[in-house]
């Protein structure tokens, strides 16, 4: 038993929250001890029954081998999930249920549990330091679910229970769970993204609520959540046990399972095709163009003096946020069939199908290059609550081209090493330039 303590208090300590902007941990404090408040103070609003008890075990053991179920696909949505978003969380479906059949205090119970189970059989272990984020969110949940409760007990004709079977009644009674679960939707949304925000004072409102129509799955978990306790209260468990895994493991394999493997071929930074994906893309490309007696032209393009950004400023967020506004310019100024991507650090691709010839690819090169050069970013620098803003600018950007056809390059390998020896060209020039590679390869 000590040990274990002693293990806990150094996992614990290690949390990346103590070492996060004052702000952001006075906020994070602050949510926590609403949520063990609120909390404590619906715990008694209804007592507790012992059908109620079989209830949660019911739901605990429904929760226990839906996260077993879809452990695999979880534990990928958290390797590759980006920070700029609230996250969707197909647990509620669980939580939804015990709201609105358990009393209060076991309702809390229930969202604890789901959350420990989940960290325990979902996160992986080589990242013990963001345990913090799922005590934030797990609070954030606790303080939605409390209110959906005082709306529930308050509007409700039988408050915990299920609607009311009569026509209007039953109408009214799904009006107010309708409320109540958009009000905890609302309020574990909204405390989720404001943490972002501050933890991150740069996120602009339009990355906040990017893919935020993605949102609309948990809408679907809630409504699986109060078909879930309707039945338990009405009807057969084994209907819901069967009913609701179906219905998981196909939100799970034929949406989130896409949508991860989308965010895997992309930089969650620049919103670039990562590198691999790149070189599918383009090859893919070049194979079209071989067989159909087209063109593609690539460019490999390198931030000049990049470490500089980080040495000057001495944050590393700064030289993100510059990243990300180099991938959001070349997303911008190339087209939908162009293949923009991420090679490495401050590295980037772009593969150019169907241009006339090289003379067009270098025009191409020459406005990314002056649009980097004019590029504008800012920033704040500072401690937190006392930070300033500034605007980095100034930077440049050296180009290396290649046009296909041409003698001698038979595959994308043979293309990227001639963009990039005519990248280090552009290097060794003076940089801020772009350099065409020759038409043959030596």
């Amino acid at each position: 038993m000590p040990g274990l303590i002693v293990r806990t208090r150094n996992r614990v300590s290690g949390w990346g929250l103590w070492r996060v902007p004052r702000i952001v941990l006075t906020y994070v404090m602050t949510i926590n001890a609403v949520a063990i408040a609120a909390t404590v103070g619906t715990a008694f609003l209804r007592p507790v029954h012992r059908a109620d008890l079989v209830h949660l075990a019911t739901l605990v053991v429904f929760a226990v081998v839906a996260i077993e179920g879809t452990r695999r696909v979880e534990r990928m949505r958290e390797y590759s999930r980006g920070h700029s978003v609230a996250y969707i969380d197909t647990k509620s479906v669980w939580s939804v249920a015990g709201m609105l059949i358990l009393p209060p205090v076991l309702a809390s119970a229930l969202v604890v549990l789901t959350y420990l189970i989940a960290w325990l059989r979902v996160w992986p272990r080589d990242r013990p330091v963001a345990g913090h984020r799922w005590v934030f969110s797990c609070a954030t949940v606790l303080i939605g679910t409390q209110a959906g409760v005082m709306i529930l007990a308050a509007g409700m004709h039988h408050y915990p229970g299920a609607p009311e079977p009569a026509l209007l009644a039953g109408a009214i009674d799904l009006a107010v769970i309708a409320a109540a679960c958009t009000l905890r939707w609302a309020i574990n949304t909204g405390l989720v993204m404001s943490a972002i925000a501050l933890s991150v004072p740069s996120t602009t409102a339009r990355e906040l609520f990017n893919d935020f129509e993605q949102q609309s799955l948990e809408a679907g978990a809630m409504a699986l959540g109060l078909v879930s306790g309707c039945l338990l209260m009405t009807g057969n468990p084994l209907v819901v046990f069967v009913g609701v895994m179906v219905a998981l493991l196909a939100m799970h394999g034929g949406l989130l399972l896409p949508q991860f493997r989308r965010q895997a071929r992309y930089d969650t930074m620049t919103g670039l095709a990562v590198r691999k994906w790149w070189r599918q893309l383009a090859d893919d490309a070049l194979g079209h163009a071989r067989r159909h007696g087209g063109t593609l032209g690539v460019l490999m393009l390198d931030l000049d003096h990049f470490k500089q950004i980080n040495d000057q400023y001495k944050q590393h967020a700064v030289g993100d946020e510059v990243l990300r506004k180099v991938g959001e310019l070349l997303r911008r100024s190339t087209r939908d069939d162009d293949i923009t991507g991420r090679w490495s650090g401050e590295e980037f691709v772009v593969a150019v199908p169907g241009l006339p010839g090289p003379d067009e690819l270098c025009d191409l090169a020459e406005r990314l290059r002056r649009g980097v050069e004019n590029l504008a970013v800012p920033v704040s620098i500072g401690p937190e609550g006392a930070a300033r803003q500034v605007t980095v600018s100034g930077r440049t950007i050296s180009i290396g081209a290649v046009f296909y056809p041409a003698p001698g390059m038979n595959n994308l390998d043979d293309l990227m090493w001639a963009a990039d020896a005519a990248l280090y060209q552009a290097k060794n020039n003076g940089r801020n330039q772009v350099h065409l590679a020759p038409t043959a390869l030596p």
